[in-house]
């Protein structure tokens, strides 16, 4: 264990230039919002011990437009990605991220120190009285399109920071 805490940054920027796309088989029915129609589609909902590669890093591997490669799971559309969970995200596009959807962050413990929000294939702007909250309440935000929130979320973690991610899948990923 000792090799890999000399290793960190190092490590981290590894993490981070390895996250790139991964394509699914089926292109995506509706938007990201899951209804239950959407959970008979894509079966049952199961729960798996995340921690494959290291006891206490989770790491984002991949992404394409229908979800993310987190950890070795496969995660379909936005999710929440915690330090030691992944929750699936109930919001379409950035427009969704409200005071309401961020409850989660803000509710964890221990606390976050920074919350990584990918908002899709560009960065977009959001509310600033959302943001303003989520400062107040002592969690620095960093809004980024989502191949790089990926990037940077893999770096923090990889640096042992308490860091969160919400990801909204980017469309239209080609890069391989």
């Amino acid at each position: 264990m000792a090799p890999l805490r000399l290793l960190g940054p190092a490590l981290g920027w590894r993490l981070a230039a390895a996250a790139r796309p991964v394509y699914l088989s089926r292109p995506p029915q509706r938007g990201h919002r899951l209804t239950p129609s959407d959970d008979e589609l894509y079966q049952k909902t199961t729960i798996q011990h995340l921690e494959k590669e290291s006891e206490d890093i989770m790491y984002i591997e991949g992404y394409s437009e229908r979800g993310f490669s987190i950890s070795g799971n496969k995660v379909v559309g936005p999710c929440a990605v915690l330090p030691r969970a992944i929750l699936q995200w109930n919001v379409g596009t950035h427009k969704d991220i409200t005071a309401e959807s961020l409850v989660l962050f803000r509710l964890l413990e221990p606390r976050i120190e920074i919350l990584v929000l990918g908002t899709g294939s560009k960065v977009e702007r959001l509310d600033p009285a959302v943001l303003k909250l989520m400062r107040q309440c002592g969690i620095a935000v960093e809004v980024q399109d989502t191949p790089n929130a990926c990037a940077t979320f893999n770096f923090l973690t990889s640096e042992r920071r308490m860091t969160a991610a919400g990801l909204i899948p980017p469309p239209g990923v080609t890069r391989g």
